[in-house]
């Protein structure tokens, strides 16, 4: 089954500040490489919330009461929160991409166990490997002592 356009078109419009962050990591000036690390951690943050809040809606959906599976919707926020209190840019950037990682192979088990449709590891398998990509520029770029944010 095809993704549908509105997921698609959206899921990729979502991207849009990864891509757009890693770049300007990489050829702004100092100014804008530290300002442009916060909102994109904030931002990665808060799209690993929401890609939790995806499963928690699956629980919600099929009437299900399995505390593991609401649990496992709530962790991607709680590890997006807890990288806010890590000092060290590659930490944060670190913590993160495992989290994103983590939600893709749940993402893997709600299809496989019929919660999620099966188009939507087709979303999502391109667009955490962009993620992932763009969180390892980003990582790069903040992790090289002479210009790594604080």
């Amino acid at each position: 089954m095809n993704v549908p356009i509105p997921a698609l078109a959206l899921g990729w419009a979502g991207a849009l500040p990864f891509v757009g962050g890693a770049t300007a990591m990489v050829l702004g000036s100092e100014p804008v490489e530290l300002t442009t690390y916060f909102y994109l951690m904030s931002y990665a943050s808060l799209i690993l919330a929401f890609l939790g809040a995806v499963h928690w809606g699956l629980a919600l959906a099929g009437d299900r009461v399995e505390w593991s599976w609401y649990g496992l919707s709530v962790v991607p926020a709680l590890l997006g929160w807890v990288s806010y209190g890590l000092i060290d840019p590659v930490h944060r950037v670190a913590v993160l991409a495992v989290a994103y990682v983590g939600v893709f192979m749940v993402d893997i088990q709600a299809v496989k166990k019929g919660l999620a449709p099966a188009w939507y590891t087709k979303l999502r398998k391109p667009l955490t490997v962009l993620v992932l990509i763009c969180l390892a520029v980003v990582g790069f770029v903040a992790g090289n002592p002479s210009r790594a944010p604080q």
